[in-house]
């Protein structure tokens, strides 16, 4: 076998480790030569490390280990450490060996290389040469004094010799499945400031964009709305009604707006909160379209028994571009994607159907992310590091027929009493992102409008064209008359 830390194996360690991960190779005794000194001058205090050995009978086995080597003269303690076998005689093989006496979890001295445990695997002290084929290292084993072997043993873990094609150090990050700046106060001011400045696209006369909420019952749309509301106030608000019920606590149409402070200015977009969708009740397929299409009015009351028709009171008959709906934001919980009942699916591939004729982008508002890991509830910015965050999205993208960009996860307030920076950041950045997404509708109606123009523009040409050519004609007529005369 290669000397190599093959994708399948760097996702089977990244399974037993936890999170989502990164390895950057730190050290190679082929390279950087087999030497305790060498070791400890590449790998010390860089943090978490995966020692890997390359035996010479095709045998692939490590150890992990979540603290740094700092050659301290002693043991380390650590929890989260443990020995590995990936491969048996070149056959995949992958067992995982926990500690079980965490505080002999390994011995980090200057003349050792990699040593984990008391002894169960010392590598080698000093310093060992190659002699063309292999290192026989000079180390020591005595598995199970530290770690559980899980019927392991030197055998079936190292063929019963410590004969080597190579030794790797990789340095264990974690990695993101969507990047994003640092989360500090500095972005979180950013992100405010910059949504404070945004302005839709000029050219079509259009104050303010204007976003839909849309969603199951309980999902978190009104929540959304006073936690961006919150956010901007200063403290938390909860200026629209929302909690958990049985049917939707959104009776009425709203448009609210977003002041920036208590007594500032409204900003330049809209979120429109409607009622929520239910199996049997909510926005309907019909209604959907007099929302988007803007004929419905700030304040309209909804009446299940009473659908929205053209003589609804206030209905507007022909909505400028200006008042009608420039993206659509599908609300879900994510705590019940895979148990949504069938008959809101359904209902909610109609309302995308029409949004689709209407070439209105949407995105979803993935909710309660905070319940669905339990890392990501402990500290909110651990969210696209979460594994079961990612899967939870990639289900909603298929689910929904999205793009997993346009699969946003946030967390509402809803038990808080203060406001909380990383919520905070989490939410702008999904807003920033939803009105990236009205601006893109805002530009392809600005080329239609333009194209459309262009078109008039020719087609008067070509008329004013066929005038003078009729005019031009009775000229002559009238020329050859008059001489012939």
């Amino acid at each position: 076998m290669i000397v190599e830390f093959k994708k399948e194996d760097r996702s089977q360690m990244t399974k037993w480790i936890g999170g989502m991960k990164k390895y950057t190779l730190l050290y190679k005794a082929s390279g950087d030569g087999c030497t305790s000194t060498a070791f400890h001058n590449a790998c010390n205090n860089k943090g978490p490390t995966v020692t890997i050995l390359y035996n010479h009978d095709n045998f692939i086995y490590g150890g992990y280990t979540s603290v740094s080597w700092r050659s301290i003269g002693n043991f380390q303690s650590d929890t989260k450490s443990f020995l590995f076998k990936l491969y048996q005689n070149g056959t995949w093989s992958p067992v995982k060996m926990p500690i079980a006496n965490y505080r002999n979890s390994i011995y980090d001295h200057a003349d050792y290389g990699p040593t984990f445990g008391d002894r169960d695997l010392q590598t080698f002290s000093g310093k060992v040469n190659f002699d063309g084929t292999i290192f026989n290292l000079n180390g020591k084993t005595n598995f199970g004094s530290s770690y559980t072997m899980n019927d392991e043993n030197y055998k079936s873990i190292a063929n019963g010799n410590l004969r080597v094609k190579d030794i790797e150090v990789y340095l264990v990050e974690e990695e993101p499945w969507r990047k994003t700046p640092e989360w500090n106060a500095k972005l979180l001011a950013e992100l405010k400031e910059k949504i404070e400045k945004y302005r839709p696209l000029p050219g079509l006369k259009i104050p303010q964009a204007r976003i839909l909420l849309v969603g199951q019952v309980g999902s978190g749309k009104s929540s959304f709305y006073n936690t961006i509301n919150s956010i901007f106030r200063g403290y938390i608000t909860s200026q629209a009604c929302s909690g958990n019920a049985e049917h939707s606590l959104t009776t009425v149409y709203r448009m609210y707006q977003i002041r920036k402070g208590i007594r500032g200015k409204p900003m330049n977009f809209r979120l429109h909160d409607t009622r929520g969708i239910e199996a049997d009740q909510g926005v309907d397929a019909n209604e959907i379209c007099y929302l988007l299409d803007g004929n419905i009015q700030d304040g309209y009351q909804f009446n299940p028994s009473v659908p929205v028709s053209t003589d609804t009171l206030g209905f507007v008959d022909s909505a400028h571009v200006s008042e009608t709906i420039h993206c659509v934001v599908l609300v879900l919980d994510g705590t019940t994607v895979d148990v949504m009942a069938e008959k809101v699916a359904e209902r909610l591939k109609k309302l995308q159907m029409r949004m689709n004729q209407r070439g209105i982008p949407q995105v979803v508002l993935l909710t309660k992310i905070d319940k669905i890991c339990e890392r990501t509830e402990e500290d909110l910015s651990n969210v696209f590091y979460s594994p079961l965050v990612k899967e939870t999205v990639e289900r909603v993208s298929q689910i929904m027929g999205l793009p997993r960009s346009h699969i946003l996860p946030v967390k509402n307030y809803e038990s808080e009493m203060d406001l909380n920076d990383n919520v905070n950041i989490l939410a702008l950045m999904s807003l920033q992102q939803i009105l990236h997404f009205a601006d893109d509708y805002m530009y392809n109606h600005l080329d239609k409008h333009t194209e459309g123009i262009s078109f008039s523009f020719q087609k008067c040409n070509g008329i004013l064209r066929n005038i003078l050519i009729i005019i031009m004609s009775a000229v002559v007529c009238l020329l050859a008359f008059w001489f012939n005369k």
